[in-house]
């Protein structure tokens, strides 16, 4: 069982890193709805370090649970217009 926490904690973590870089800021800039878009970027980002700290202290279970939170910040984010995704692919469910 901590064998399959650990593969899947290190695959929620690539998969929030790549969703990361692949996700763009859709609305125009000035824009209260390309404000809005920073700050889900910025929640996303934010899990993803907090996941990577709770991995290098082992503790395996909030790190999965921050990976997870992050990616649901830029998924949303994705299903409503504030970022342009790939619709091909694993990344996103749009």
């Amino acid at each position: 069982m901590a064998a399959d926490l650990e593969e899947k904690t290190e695959r929620y973590g690539r998969l929030l890193t790549e969703a990361l870089e692949a996700a763009a800021i859709a609305p125009p800039a000035g824009t209260p709805m390309a404000e809005a878009a920073e700050e889900c970027y910025e929640m996303a980002a934010s899990y993803l370090e907090d996941g990577r700290h709770f991995e290098a202290d082992d503790d395996l279970v909030n790190a999965l649970a921050a990976f997870s939170y992050g990616h649901a910040w830029l998924d949303a984010g994705a299903r409503v217009g504030l970022f342009d995704v790939p619709e091909e692919g694993h990344l996103f469910t749009v």
